[in-house]
């Protein structure tokens, strides 16, 4: 197919509860900003079907929902949980190395559905000529940790990881989605780098707040960001 998050687009109409899209193979993958995501052979990409409607708050939030499924996941695969970590706002980190990644879009003018695109470099990782200057060196599971496992092995762990944070989701809200994600969080403590559109903000990574925004401290004071490029 083109891509999961486009045969979402297509179908979303005719779901009723939550849904999963995986690809074996996809001619037109994304990533955020409409960046092209490659996806080679024995990789994982699927999206989740979530029917709405979905403020778009919460639908934001469904990233740190997805990003400790895919922890969970990697260390049920790995057994090594404290070999990876979460990169605000929708990376997994492996040794350092990006892993995986997370796009959100939402589907129909009143917020109808929320896709949940999520790629994973199970058995191959893009060379450091395919990615954009500055970011982080992709990784792949297999190179990393000598795991290996199919893109329908790793969907069979991923799902019901996701259905447990959704759950508690749902009941508590995104207080303790907030603690557990903080608690796996890359680079907390330390000096970051946010992009924005014409802009840089730098300052010390020190919390995720309560609508999932980056809080940095800068010399300027506490700057919150809700949207933005992050490097270190």
């Amino acid at each position: 197919m083109d891509s999961t998050l486009n045969e979402a687009a297509r179908r979303f109409g005719d779901l009723r509860g939550p849904t999963w899209i995986l690809a074996l193979h996809q001619t037109a993958a994304r990533g955020r900003r409409g960046r092209e995501w490659r996806h080679p052979a024995g990789n994982f990409a699927a999206t989740l079907v979530l029917p709405g409607p979905i403020a778009p708050a919460t639908a934001a939030l469904r990233s740190f929902v997805a990003s400790l499924a895919l922890h969970d996941a990697f260390a049920a695969v790995t057994g090594r949980a404290g070999s990876f970590a979460l990169k605000w706002p929708n990376d997994v980190l492996l040794n350092g190395g990006k892993v995986a990644g997370i796009l959100l879009e939402t589907i129909g003018p009143r917020g109808d559905a929320l896709s949940i695109g999520i790629g994973v470099n199970l058995a191959q990782a893009p060379g450091a000529a395919q990615v954009e200057a500055g970011a982080l060196r992709p990784v792949s599971l297999l190179s990393e940790t000598g795991a290996s496992v199919t893109p329908e092995e790793f969907l069979d762990l991923l799902a019901p990881a996701f259905a447990r944070h959704e759950a508690q989701f749902a009941t508590y809200g995104f207080a303790p989605i907030r603690t557990a994600w903080m608690d796996r969080a890359a680079r907390r403590g330390e000096v970051i780098t946010a992009r924005l559109p014409g802009e840089e903000v730098t300052g010390r990574f020190d919390t995720v707040d309560e609508q999932g925004q980056l809080v940095l401290s800068t010399p300027q004071g506490p700057r919150r960001i809700a949207a933005a490029d992050v490097f270190f």
